[in-house]
């Protein structure tokens, strides 16, 4: 979905584009999720805490989401696989199972660590084995048939990993290198109309693309 809107406000204003951000991505779902506008809102690989946690230590300083930043390297390249398939959140919400496993809950936590320690240090050939997932991939693969014989496309052709890109239905691959070696076997895996996009991540995020008209 996309959206077309005016604001007047001062890019150096960090606080307020976040504020904005979560404002856009509230339209589309409640409750606002700092984790989708902040990564919009500053580029780059952002961290962030849920406002729930920070609140609580924060206290009466406020509850404001807690953000970390880092720059991601042209080196690091992103094959993005963009069926003709609407997945609804909704729907990809409503099939996720309300109980997961100790270890699969482990498991997805020690990956989520190895993802930021390779992204932060811009060690990217150890970002490869940790995309692996137990918690929403199995379940959303019943809406995205291919999803499994993609990813695993991806890596054979040279991929460090792949995954669900959210709820989908896009399927993305980081790599160093072929890019489009990598995109071709993950279309020919998908069986299905879909096209590609190869792409860095963008490290500037959200900015005034013209300057604010003054209030007359």
């Amino acid at each position: 979905m996309r959206s077309v809107f005016t604001v007047g406000f001062d890019a150096r204003q960090r606080s307020s584009l976040t504020r904005l951000g979560q404002q856009c991505d509230g339209a589309a779902r409640r409750p606002m999720r700092s984790d989708n506008a902040a990564p919009a809102v500053f580029g780059g690989f952002t961290v962030v805490q849920s406002s729930a946690s920070v609140s609580r230590a924060l206290g009466k300083h406020g509850t404001r989401p807690a953000f970390q930043r880092f720059e991601v390297s042209l080196r690091l390249y992103f094959v993005l696989l963009i069926p003709e398939l609407e997945i609804r959140t909704s729907s990809a919400r409503r099939i996720l199972p309300s109980k997961i496993s100790r270890a699969g809950a482990i498991e997805n936590c020690a990956n989520a660590c190895a993802i930021t320690a390779a992204l932060a240090s811009g060690n990217y050939v150890n970002l490869r084995g940790a995309f692996r997932d137990h918690l929403h991939q199995p379940y959303r693969a019943k809406l995205i048939p291919f999803l499994p014989s993609v990813i695993a496309a991806a890596e054979k052709a040279g991929a460090l990993g792949a995954f669900l890109s959210g709820s989908g239905s896009t399927i993305a691959a980081v790599t160093l290198h072929s890019p489009k070696k990598i995109a071709a076997a993950m279309a020919r895996a998908a069986r299905t109309p879909a096209h590609t996009i190869i792409t860095h991540a963008d490290n500037r995020g959200a900015r005034v693309l013209q300057p604010r008209i003054a209030d007359h």
